[in-house]
């Protein structure tokens, strides 16, 4: 049945047919997003593109952080960083044999006597850095920002249906129309925009990979008092890597006191534990909800 527009029908349209109509482009949209987030999410599973490094896996559990604290575990299990009484880093010996692009920046670093929480701002661990996370981008476990720029165009679109649902609500009301289905209907839609508008920043390989390693390695755990002296620095590392810069405290605790390491975790949030992000790369939400455009008598519209 056809819906003729009443006089004072808001911009012309009967509620019923707006909302109707406004309902099919909101399940679209956050179907659409869903599905093009899926798909965004997906990576490249690891067991197609080799094993990751400890650096690589701190990198995706916690990002450039927990990555530069995992290269100077490693380092300092190898034996070839320690700490001076004033708390600057100092370097003895050479570099162990395989050592990394980010190995070899802090060992450089280190040896100029900086203190570990200025790491990170170093040009050429900064440069280190850059290179581990193009190559997780790369092995598509971890998204650039192209790729999380595209992930955000959905939740934008949805964003902008939101606008033009409450201008229509607010319109409405304003001429005392009713628009209670309309409003109803914004909560879902606003419920599916806060989810996925968060885009993690590593894929669902990601994290399948992360969780196998943490069950593979569950003897490294901190808490599982590791015999850290028979264990050599690339496992050392895989312990930081996976579980935290406890894993140093518990290695090495005088180190790891001088360097002012777990001050500098709980400082940043981390604790004792990872300080990677928690967030789920395959979040969904339903914000596609229906309301029967029949209920609404009349022509007053129960879309505004």
């Amino acid at each position: 049945m056809t819906v003729l527009a009443a006089p004072g029908d808001t911009w012309g349209i009967p509620g019923p047919v707006f909302l109707r109509w406004y309902l099919l482009a909101a399940a679209v949209l956050v179907v659409g997003t869903l599905v093009h987030r899926f798909r965004g999410l997906a990576g490249t599973p690891v067991d197609g593109t080799g094993p990751l490094g400890p650096q690589q896996v701190a990198y995706l559990n916690g990002g450039d952080q927990l990555a530069v604290w995992t290269a100077l575990g490693g380092l300092r299990r190898a034996g070839v960083v320690g700490v001076t009484p004033d708390r600057r880093l100092t370097t003895a010996g050479s570099l162990p044999a395989g050592a990394t692009p980010l190995d070899q920046a802090i060992f450089h670093t280190a040896a100029r006597g900086v203190h570990s929480r200025e790491l990170r701002r170093d040009e050429w661990v900064t440069r280190a850095l850059e290179q581990l996370r193009d190559g997780l981008q790369q092995r598509g476990l971890a998204l650039g920002p192209d790729r999380r720029a595209a992930l955000r165009r959905g939740p934008m679109l949805i964003a902008a249906l939101l606008a033009v649902g409450v201008i229509r609500a607010f319109v409405g009301l304003s001429h005392s129309r009713p628009a209670g289905f309309l409003l109803l209907s914004l909560v879902p839609l606003f419920i599916a925009f806060v989810l996925l508008s968060r885009v993690p920043w590593r894929t669902r390989a990601a994290d399948r990979a992360l969780r196998e390693l943490r069950r593979r390695h569950t003897w490294l755990r901190p808490s599982a008092a590791p015999a850290y002296a028979t264990y050599g620095p690339s496992d050392a590392a895989m312990g930081v890597a996976l579980f935290g810069t406890a894993t140093i405290w518990a290695m090495d605790p005088g180190f790891a006191d001088q360097a002012e390491i777990q001050r500098q975790a709980i400082s940043a949030g981390g604790g004792s534990g990872s300080s990677g992000s928690s967030c789920s790369s395959g979040s969904s939400c339903g914000g596609g909800s229906s309301c029967g455009g029949g209920g609404c008598g009349g022509g007053g519209g129960c879309g505004g």
